[in-house]
């Protein structure tokens, strides 16, 4: 237990310093925007791009590794719906809670993770991760949400505009260039990678403090209820959904996969839902439950993540 506890330990001391800090006063909340857009903007395309642009092409696109993620991200949303339905949700309220559990934090979160458990493959996961969820699984569920509201024919424009988004997304555009120079095996000036690399280095650190002051004054009171689903289906069903993929595609004649990359695909799973899920909830009024939810989701997952460790080490 206690190799499991030098790796988990880390991560969730680095999250109580942001919260600390921020719930002492040494910064406010609203720093955590500026921080997180840094980390955004800067230091996680950075490092996209710098592990990215030193890989053969081969090395980084695997599509075994995007079949399983994507299939086991769109099992999820199916049972979640279904069993929301059985349940008498509203079809808004199904939709929110479902979004909360089939997609991850995969890079303020699942990234340093990756970084301590299979750091060979850490950024290839991530660049994966990334391509799943923003070009299928975040589109599919803002589509599904407006579908929700009654409103005929207003999903497709939300698809459209997320799809627009994402040509200026500054994740994509460090993926993208990274790719790029991968493919063209471009040597790029060593002054110019080191200043790339000073970039890179801090995404880890300051993502799980951006974490941990987040998650000052969310609230919790006479929310379980509606959030212990949500918990469950993001830190059990996702990663067990994803552990069935992998499993199941050697049996329908896709490759398998190598037991790193198997072992980021369900860590990345496993993982708490991505940070922004308050800020898409809001737009349908449900930003107290899935703020609730995103505190709940990070305080369990310590407990989640260090027995999958354990059973994965």
């Amino acid at each position: 237990m206690l190799p499991v506890l030098a790796i988990i330990l880390p991560i969730y001391l680095a999250i109580s310093v942001g919260f600390v800090a921020t719930r002492g006063g040494l910064f406010v909340r609203a720093d955590m925007r500026v921080f997180g857009k840094f980390v955004i903007n800067l230091a996680l395309p950075a490092m996209l791009f710098n592990a990215l642009s030193q890989r053969q092409i081969g090395e980084i696109l695997n599509g075994s590794y995007v079949l399983a993620c994507a299939a086991g991200a769109l099992l999820v949303i199916g049972l979640g719906l279904f069993w929301g339905k059985y349940r008498g949700l509203g079809a808004t309220d199904n939709v929110v809670t479902v979004m909360g559990m089939s997609c991850s934090n995969s890079g303020f979160v699942g990234y340093p993770i990756l970084l301590l458990m299979t750091a060979p493959v850490a950024a290839v996961a991530l660049t994966l991760n990334i391509l799943v969820e923003n070009l299928l699984v975040i589109p599919l569920l803002l589509a599904l949400a407006e579908r929700s509201r009654g409103e005929a024919g207003h999903w497709t424009v939300v698809v459209g505009q997320s799809l627009k988004r994402l040509a200026v997304n500054p994740l994509i555009m460090g993926l993208a260039a990274g790719l790029l120079v991968s493919v063209m095996r471009w040597q790029l000036p060593e002054s110019l990678l080191r200043v790339i690399n000073l970039f890179a280095l801090a995404s880890a650190g300051l993502s799980l403090f951006v974490i941990g002051g987040t998650l000052v004054g969310l609230p919790l009171n006479g929310m379980w209820r509606q959030i212990m689903p949500i918990v469950f289906g993001k830190l059990v069903l996702h990663p067990l959904a994803v552990l069935g993929m992998v499993t199941l595609l050697p049996w329908l004649g896709v490759a398998a996969l190598e037991p790193q990359l198997r072992q980021a695909a369900v860590l990345m799973a496993a993982v708490p839902m991505m940070s922004i899920y308050p800020i898409l909830a809001q737009s349908y009024g449900k930003e107290d439950m899935s703020a609730a939810a995103l505190l709940a989701t990070t305080v369990v997952s310590f407990v989640s993540l260090s027995g999958l460790i354990w059973l994965t080490a």
